[in-house]
């Protein structure tokens, strides 16, 4: 078994290519987006890319959050001069990117959303001071709206708020600045479900009662019909067309950068966390949003100081609670809201930062998926409800990353579709058998695998979300799978088709083991990859049962691997439930789980840790307080990443009184997002 582990690693890359070729899961799922252009590899510095938006005091501005004092840019600029950064322009970092010239050291590219006058009267004559090249995203519908006054959110503004186009065309004189377009009018939210949540217009399929949502043609077209208008705009006022386009909210996904580039703006801005490092793709470079609270050159200092450590939300302590959908579903409209309202108030006074909500409905309690709350084409639709919890959650809490949570081989398809016979089969043996317990999709038919894929992506399309949280059950036993799609796979690794027969080897038990774990792995990750094509900068969490921690034996019965999830996803959620477990000693049976996870060189900074708050064995909730201190004696030997399932909201437990003051005692550094929820504070959360 030890040597057959240390053969792992060269199976997974054959495994990626097999697996793709042997599923056809190529059209199945959508490219990703980190399949676009990618930055060469280079040691120079990182760009950094300032996004700035009215240079004005808060009093006099229109969103003071995110206005910056004409002292404070002026120190900023100071700063980054004195501090060995090099202003570069749009023409620069293009031909960096695209004609392998290099860029200065410690670059940066400064930006302006929205064209606010401002930028001429405040932040123009520091431009030229520093001889400092810009961008200005610019909003055509903003610059001639049809009255004196322009439509933003759900307000009126004068004209005179913005840039005239003599200002413009001043400013692109000088040669200092350059135009980008942020869109002609996509700068507001739009209908985006049922329930009439006003999401980004960039992102969202449009949402019409008595018509559906818009289908994906219809989709493309209206971004590209607006990116050419706002073009043609600025060519025929300024003779300048942009070559940036600076995405609304900071929101794009694959077709919107596809569509930018077509109409020649291959360099994106986003308002992305963290730096942007060879690997980011020149149509999503990522800004650091600069606000009020930000003050100075202190501030701007320590921002840059984060991201050249490379931040990420790892580094951030998470705190996480799962909500079941079930919950809050009711066939009574009204009570939805309700169930909602209370469900907002819970977060609130629980006080924790990341949610994994159910996307999926589970009517029969088997565990499999029969149902699923957004549109899709292979199962029914109990509600289209996850998009409209989701953004309440996302813009109506401190919430600040949402996770799906969903199967992915437990998903019961109606009997009707030609992938429903393909399940896995247990083969079974000897008491003792151990048997997950739900029905499962075998992940070694195309066929299966295939509608799964399609199930993702119609997820991604039709709601907004920033992870995915990857079920138990993606999981084999040593008895699984003896369905006909798994022998065959098994055959082709040259592995003997009777499992018996496998498990009487330890050499063979060792190379099955391995092949499977990787196997179901490369699932996981295919699914993220056709999902990022909607949501590029999904987070992944695979759930992982503490067996697979606590035993070295463990992973030939469940076909998981702790090393392998700390390589694959942002987060390993670790079910640390001694109940569940059975465990004689809870208090010994955390403390072993910490000790292995301290072991491994990513093991603190990515395990997050899923305490249980029912004891399904009694059906009695666990005493609050037992929580609270399971989480401070988490916190005590160095974890940094907790949650808790279930959440029982009608009863009230765990107790918010309790565990908050918890939660709020965990790390509080480096906890500041880009910009996860600034850009929806702009827009009405509902209609």
């Amino acid at each position: 078994m030890e040597c057959a582990v240390l053969l792992k690693r060269s199976f997974v890359g054959l495994l990626a290519l097999g697996l793709a070729l042997s599923l056809g899961w190529t059209m199945a799922l959508a490219p990703a987006v980190s399949a676009g252009p990618q930055a060469r590899s280079t040691k120079a510095d990182p760009l950094v890319v300032l996004a700035y938006h009215e240079i004005a005091e808060p009093r006099a501005a229109v969103i003071p959050d995110y206005a910056v004092t004409p002292e404070n840019f002026r120190d900023q600029m100071d700063w980054l001069a004195g501090h060995g950064y090099h202003f570069v322009s749009v023409d620069q970092v293009l031909a960096a990117r695209e004609h392998h010239r290099p860029l200065p050291s410690k670059p940066v590219l400064l930006s302006f959303d929205d064209g606010y006058r401002s930028v001429y009267e405040q932040a123009y004559p520091v431009l030229q001071r520093f001889s400092a090249p810009a961008v200005l995203g610019l909003v055509g519908s903003w610059l001639e709206p049809k009255s004196g006054l322009v439509a933003f959110g759900d307000s009126k503004l004068d004209r005179a708020r913005f840039l005239t186009w003599p200002q413009l065309r001043t400013m692109l004189a000088s040669g200092l600045v350059s135009v980008g377009s942020h869109t002609y009018d996509l700068h507001h939210g739009i209908p985006a479900n049922p329930q009439g949540n006003s999401e980004p217009a960039v992102t969202s399929r449009l949402y019409q009662p008595g018509k559906g949502y818009e289908d994906a043609a219809s989709y493309r077209q209206r971004l590209a019909d607006d990116l050419k208008h706002n073009s043609d705009l600025l060519q025929r006022q300024l003779g300048q067309r942009p070559r940036t386009v600076i995405w609304p909210y900071g929101r794009y996904n694959a077709t919107a950068e596809a569509v930018a580039k077509a109409a020649g703006m291959p360099l994106g801005l986003t308002l992305d966390d963290g730096a942007n490092g060879p690997g980011v793709p020149e149509g999503s470079l990522r800004r650091v949003l600069m606000t009020q609270e930000m003050g100075g050159a202190k501030g701007l200092a320590q921002e840059l100081e984060w991201r050249r450590k490379d931040a990420d939300d790892t580094t951030r302590a998470a705190k996480v609670m799962h909500v079941d959908l079930d919950n809050i579903d009711d066939p009574n409209p009204a009570q939805i809201e309700r169930n909602l309202a209370l469900l907002l108030d819970r977060i609130r006074a629980m006080g924790v930062n990341t949610v994994y909500l159910q996307a999926y409905a589970d009517a029969d309690g088997n565990g499999a998926a029969d149902a699923l709350y957004f549109p899709n084409r292979r199962l029914p639709v109990k509600a289209d409800l996850f998009n409209h919890v989701a953004w309440e959650i996302r813009t109506r809490t401190p919430v600040r990353r949402l996770y799906a949570w969903m199967p992915v081989l437990a998903f019961e398809l109606p009997s009707t579709d030609p992938a429903a016979r393909f399940k896995v089969v247990t083969q079974r043996g000897n008491n003792g058998v151990l048997t997950m317990g739900y029905p499962r999709l075998s992940p070694f038919s195309s066929q299966a695998m295939a509608a799964v894929g399609e199930i993702y992506a119609d997820l991604a399309a039709y709601a907004t979300f920033d992870g995915l949280l990857f079920h138990d059950d993606v999981t084999l036993t040593d008895y699984e799978d003896a369905s006909p799609p798994a022998l065959n796979q098994y055959r082709a690794w040259g592995l003997p088709t009777d499992l018996a027969a496998i498990r009487a080897s330890d050499d063979l038990l060792g190379r099955w083991t391995n092949l499977k774990t990787a196997w179901l792995e490369q699932i996981t990750l295919r699914l993220a990859d056709g999902v990022r094509h909607n949501q590029p900068q999904l987070r992944t969490a695979r759930n992982l049962y503490a067996q697979v921690v606590l035993n070295p034996h463990a992973e030939s019965w469940y076909s998981q691997s702790l090393d392998d999830a700390l390589r694959d996803y942002d987060f390993t959620a670790v079910m640390a439930m001694p109940w569940m477990e059975k465990a004689k000693d809870p208090d010994a049976f955390m403390a072993k789980l910490v000790e292995v996870v301290k072991q491994k060189p990513e093991g603190l900074r990515k395990v997050l840790f899923e305490l249980q708050s029912t004891d399904w064995n009694t059906h009695r909730d666990v005493p609050s307080t037992v929580l609270a201190e399971q989480f401070e004696a988490l916190y005590r030997q160095g974890v940094r990443h907790v949650g808790y399932y279930p959440d029982n909201m009608f009863r009230g437990t765990p107790d918010p009184a309790v565990l908050k003051p918890v939660f709020a005692r965990q790390d509080r550094k480096s906890t500041r997002l880009n910009s996860s929820h600034e850009w929806i504070s702009r827009m009405p959360s509902s209609a």
